[in-house]
């Protein structure tokens, strides 16, 4: 046990160093999640479900763009790790022109969607209340790409705590918005739901002026200025970045998938569903956005070490960084177990919701081994920008295994809505096991 943790030590220290802003900051997001759904739910059941489907659809597209950024990372670890801040500053000019394009496309899409929503089989009494929101939302798609952006840029060079402040910033401000807006408070009307969705458009948009002015105007990005401002677009930029961005958008994009088409199937089996669906997933990105926060600090020392061609310390800082996101499930999931009869009662006055988010708590501990697993090895597949194979993954764990045992155990079997989520433990569980396995498969290559 000492040899092993003699040989690990330095990575936990390291990760942890990296790491925690980052979890810091997703906790931020995690409790502005949260404040969200406290707030529309004990304001209304219905806003509560309205807010579920859509969060749900804008989640798949937020986390395809914000996995297309994350092309962005290994890129700039492996210069921060030749030293050369100069070309990080060209590459992160062209990342984020693509992003803007990819936001553009993205909006297309999503348009169409909300000109298509009645069709989509959800009650119709909440079809007034989710159009509206998703309208705003919408808006603000392309200021979340701009901030993942420059997100990715500092945490490649190894600067977390940037993001970090502004994250936690922006959420506050985003919980402040919610209070005045959705209850009509300081002389500003009620807007319920359209009111979260405003707050939501104005902390994106300041959260990118704030990074923007930090970037142009900070003494720590001079060197990575100065080539930000000679850069021009160029070609071979953005192949490297299509190359590397789409994969992992894919990969994040059919993980995230198998959430969204599910709050479509639970839709279908009612309001009183889909509520209990959005409260679960609050309690769900506790969990996730640690996990992510880790994962993110494995692809910096990952893509850091792979730059210095150290393919050794490339395994240990992955292995390190699952071990560290299996210590964070343990502690997560002990204290979601003892409060499972107590969750749905803090973001709803309904009796039948808070009896039905008690139910799904075992679904969720049942996936977290399998979801901090494939976490962690997706990240490390991106440190060393192996991550085509990902697609192929994510496309068999999610669209083959996970939503079909979801549709077979909800609706064949009649399980109801705790059916549709047994389908998660297999999809994540099943992908985790795959990046594994390619992972130590390509690193075990370059060391021989």
């Amino acid at each position: 046990m000492s040899h092993f943790f003699n040989t690990y030590r330095e990575h936990y220290r390291a990760l942890i160093y990296l790491g925690i802003p980052i979890v810091i900051g997703q906790i931020g997001v995690i409790i502005l999640g949260f404040a969200d759904t406290l707030m529309i739910g004990h304001h209304s059941t219905n806003e509560l479900a309205a807010a579920s489907f859509v969060n749900n659809m804008f989640n798949l597209v937020i986390i395809f763009s914000t996995g297309f950024s994350y092309g962005l990372t290994p890129i700039i670890g492996s210069l921060y790790g030749k030293g050369d801040l100069y070309a990080a500053g060209r590459v992160l000019k062209n990342s984020l022109a693509a992003n803007v394009l990819v936001a553009l496309l993205l909006t297309v899409a999503m348009t169409i969607l909300y000109f298509n929503v009645e069709k989509l089989g959800q009650p119709e009494e909440l079809i007034p209340l989710i159009k509206p929101y998703f309208i705003v939302l919408l808006i603000s798609l392309v200021f979340v790409l701009l901030f993942n952006g420059f997100k990715q840029f500092a945490d490649g060079i190894t600067d977390t705590k940037t993001s970090m402040w502004i994250l936690l910033g922006g959420n506050i401000l985003n919980i402040i918005g919610n209070y005045i807006l959705i209850n009509g408070k300081m002389g500003f009307p009620e807007l319920g739901l359209l009111g979260a969705g405003i707050s939501t458009l104005f902390s994106r948009i300041m959260m990118v002026v704030i990074f923007a002015a930090i970037f142009f105007f900070g003494k720590r990005y001079i060197r990575s200025l100065a080539g930000f401002k000679r850069a021009v677009l160029n070609k071979p930029d953005f192949r490297k970045l299509n190359e590397l961005g789409w994969p992992i958008a894919f990969q994040m994009g059919m993980e995230t998938a198998s959430f969204s088409l599910s709050a479509i199937m639970i839709g279908w089996l009612g309001t009183i569903e889909l509520a209990a669906h959005q409260i679960m997933l609050a309690i769900s990105q506790i969990c996730f956005m640690m996990y992510y926060g880790m994962g993110a600090a494995i692809a910096v020392r990952v893509s850091n070490f792979k730059g210095k061609g150290e393919i050794l310390n490339v395994r240990r800082s992955a292995y390190a960084g699952f071990h560290l996101i299996m210590v964070m499930a343990v502690s997560a999931s002990i204290p979601i177990f003892l409060l499972r009869d107590y969750w749905g009662g803090w973001f709803t006055d309904s009796e039948a919701v808070s009896v039905m988010v008690a139910s799904l708590i075992a679904p969720l501990l049942i996936y977290q081994f399998g979801d901090g697993l494939q976490i962690a090895f997706a990240n490390a597949l991106r440190g060393i920008s192996d991550v085509k194979p990902m697609m192929v993954i994510a496309f068999i764990a999610y669209f083959i295994i996970s939503l079909p045992i979801g549709y077979i155990c909800g609706f064949v079997l009649d399980w109801g809505i705790v059916g549709v989520w047994m389908g998660f433990p297999f999809g994540l569980t099943s992908a985790g096991i795959m990046l594994f396995l390619r992972f130590r498969q390509q690193t075990m290559k370059a060391l021989n």
